[in-house]
């Protein structure tokens, strides 16, 4: 492969992601166990942390949420290799603004940063704040005017831009490109829109669990436009359960399923509150009630021994998946599951 093959974490921003009734997982959202997970992650060997964006839980409102770029920025200090992805929507920050904490989060880790551009779905989050939440679309064009002051501010341009909305007047930012030009911009979402806006600005496309021939699917789209930042890169999210045989996974997984139908009333107060217009919503809700985990989840088909496991990482690597970020619960001794016995297995 031509494209190295990498593993990721979802930190436990929110808690738990598959069930939240399960004993084996109290809900913790405190920094103190995100420090941990991540801190533990680096030892093993994983690449990166995906520290997602919400100001209020999404899944449950009256529970914990850790702030994504506070703690981005502290996570910085305490880690020495592993890769810190902050998700961002653009309608909470003016591009300014978090093109200057972006940039002093890549001085403080040393050009290990990178920003995840999201196009929000929580309709809640933004109306109960008073912001506005335009549709789905509208958000895009937003989110495009967004990233590509963003983006030249990044690069310590001096800047001047007047659009739609936003106008810069003659404004830099420094320091910049001590590491390299620019930290590296993932993009999500998978509607139109989106597939345009990463062939346009992104570096890597993450894409939500689904099946592999869906998956290659998506990729040859994307692959077949014009890159402006060069070769696209790609990654996946997917919840993991590995285990010695076939069955014993299946058997857990069956645990974890049955758990997370007791969260079916929270899943409807989601999706009252979530744009219809969404593309990750229209497809894992459908499915919810035969996976588990969030963003697809073990629609990956992630669910096996540990030899099946790693022989459908090596069949989405071939396809042109890099990066796999991943989910486990209970978090902790899941990851370390797959880092002892799903590596050795992939990492030649």
């Amino acid at each position: 492969m031509t494209h190295p093959l990498r593993f990721g974490v979802w930190a436990p921003v929110h808690g738990s992601r598959a069930a939240r009734h399960d004993p084996d997982e109290p809900h913790d959202a405190s920094w103190a166990r995100n420090r941990a997970v991540v801190l533990e992650a680096e030892h093993l060997g994983y690449d990166s942390v995906l520290v997602a964006q919400h100001t209020v839980n999404p899944y449950d409102e009256t529970r914990d949420q850790l702030e994504a770029w506070t703690a981005s920025a502290a996570l910085a200090a305490l880690t020495d290799r592993i890769e810190i992805i902050a998700a961002i929507k653009p309608g909470l920050y003016h591009p300014v603004v978090l093109a200057k904490m972006a940039l002093q989060i890549e001085h403080v880790s040393q050009g290990r940063f990178a920003l995840n551009l999201v196009n929000a779905w929580n309709r809640a989050e933004f109306e109960q704040a008073g912001l506005p939440f335009p549709a789905h679309d509208e958000r895009y064009a937003y989110g495009r005017e967004w990233i590509a002051l963003v983006d030249r501010l990044l690069r310590g341009e001096r800047v001047g831009f007047e659009g739609r909305h936003f106008r810069v007047e003659d404004y830099q930012l420094k320091p910049a490109g001590t590491y390299r030009p620019r930290p590296t911009l993932y993009v999500g979402g998978e509607s139109e829109p989106a597939r345009a806006l990463v062939a346009d600005h992104g570096d890597v496309w993450f894409i939500n669990g689904q099946p592999l021939e869906a998956v290659a699917d998506l990729i040859a789209d994307v692959a077949r436009r014009p890159a402006a930042a060069g070769r696209l890169r790609y990654g996946l999210s997917a919840f993991v359960i590995a285990r010695e045989t076939d069955a014993e996974a299946k058997e857990e997984f069956a645990r974890l399923l049955d758990l997370s139908r007791r969260d079916e009333a929270l899943r409807a107060d989601t999706r009252a509150r979530t744009d219809a217009a969404s593309v990750m919503f229209a497809k894992t809700d459908a499915a919810a009630s035969h996976h588990v985990g969030t963003n697809g989840g073990t629609a990956a088909g992630l669910v096996g021994s540990y030899d099946a496991v790693a022989e459908r990482i090596r069949a989405f690597h071939a396809a042109g998946i890099e990066l796999f970020m991943l989910q486990f619960q209970p978090f902790e001794a899941e990851m370390r599951r797959f880092a002892e016995q799903v590596f050795p297995r992939v990492r030649v």
